[in-house]
């Protein structure tokens, strides 16, 4: 979610969202080190909820990836034993 800085803080968003208009700003620069709740609840003012729940789903590709680099972390301790 990328946003002009300044283009939502003044209308104010962070309000209905129930955040501080700083914590918006860093919503939009992109900063992970805000809440989920906070973006969630920008999402929700936004009517983009449903997206977030995509986040979460399935990702076949990912797990496969994720199985992989399991077999073989388990494979390099079974030759070390």
């Amino acid at each position: 979610m990328k946003f002009m800085p300044g283009s939502w803080a003044d209308c104010k968003l962070h309000i209905r969202a129930g955040i501080d208009r700083s914590t918006l700003y860093e919503i939009e620069k992109g900063n992970p080190s805000v809440s989920m709740g906070a973006y969630f609840n920008t999402l929700r003012v936004l009517g983009l909820q449903d997206d977030f729940l995509k986040l979460a789903a399935d990702d076949i590709y990912g797990r496969k990836l994720q199985d992989l680099a399991l077999l073989s972390k388990n494979n390099k301790k079974e030759n070390l034993n």
